[in-house]
């Protein structure tokens, strides 16, 4: 048989990887790499998909920042856990049989992940501020140029959440401003409460997962800001009294299983990253 290919190019040469003698499964061929958007066609996208202008915003973005999978599955796990046990909490204890007991449901758990963003939103400063001057040499000022990502993240969560106080607002003065702008403004101030509504109900989720991309500072601190944050709420909650109607074994069961297993979670995402990637809060300050 003479030998295949095309004439003056080596045998098996050609756009496909050469095929095994005597058939069989054959490996998939790879798919080629989608092409980079331009600055330009970013924006577009921002413009038109919420979702993946929430992504740009508030998900980390450092080159060399490192990215642990596993880490990843299991804040996924534990935030699907964490979600159902509250419904499991919700559908034993609380009336939901109405339309009207779903929406209170939901205005409660939205409520509550707006207030963790909230809580997230004044402390984070405080403790990005003391590791920052903790850190030493030029790591200060590194981490400082860093944080602005993660400041850019919180402005733009609190300007996509001041579009609906305009839209419905029955104060004087946003009255007047409907009222100036006219049908035309109204038009395009409820096109952009909806693109807003899309930006922040995503971006709180993202916030809460990805700790307001604090990962672009250093990889240390978004475990030690979620520990914070859910030890803050779980305190929070026991000063408003949340769940009183629920029994207390329940609720004692309730309100430590979030602080527990997050702190749990990131000991050991702390672990991993020092065991396989020598990252600590030692090294990290420089120390």
């Amino acid at each position: 048989m003479p030998p295949q290919g095309y004439p003056g190019h080596p045998q098996n040469w050609g756009p496909y990887p050469p095929q095994p003698q005597g058939g069989g499964p054959q490996p998939p061929f790879p798919r080629p790499p989608r092409p980079l958007l331009t600055r330009g066609q970013r924006i577009l996208k921002c413009v038109y998909n919420p979702f993946y202008a929430a992504q740009r915003a508030f998900r980390p973005s450092r080159p060399d920042a490192v990215e642990d999978l596993t880490v990843r599955k299991i804040q996924m796990w534990r935030t699907g856990l964490g979600i159902a046990a509250w419904l499991v909490l919700v559908m034993s204890y609380k009336p939901v049989d109405t339309a009207e007991g779903v929406e209170t449901v939901a205005g409660d758990k939205f409520n509550q992940s707006w207030i963790s963003t909230l809580v997230l939103v004044c402390a984070f400063p405080f403790v990005i501020a003391l590791f920052a001057f903790a850190a030493q040499g030029a790591l200060r000022g590194l981490y400082l140029r860093r944080s602005l990502k993660a400041f850019g993240a919180v402005a733009a969560l609190v300007a996509s959440m001041a579009t609906f106080p305009l839209a419905v607002a029955p104060d004087p003065g946003t009255v007047g401003f409907r009222a100036a702008i006219g049908t035309p403004g109204m038009v395009v101030l409820i096109t952009l409460c909806a693109w807003s509504l899309g930006f922040a109900l995503y971006g709180i989720a993202l916030c809460l997962m990805h700790v307001f991309r604090t990962a672009d500072i250093h990889e240390v601190l978004p475990p030690i800001l979620a520990t914070l944050l859910v030890w803050v709420m779980a305190a929070l909650d026991v000063v408003n009294d949340e769940n009183a109607d629920v029994p207390v074994l329940a609720r004692i069961v309730f309100l430590l299983g979030a602080p527990v297993s997050v702190t749990v979670l990131s000991c050991w995402e702390l672990y991993r990253l020092r065991k396989y990637h020598h990252l600590t809060v030692r090294q990290a300050l420089g120390r």
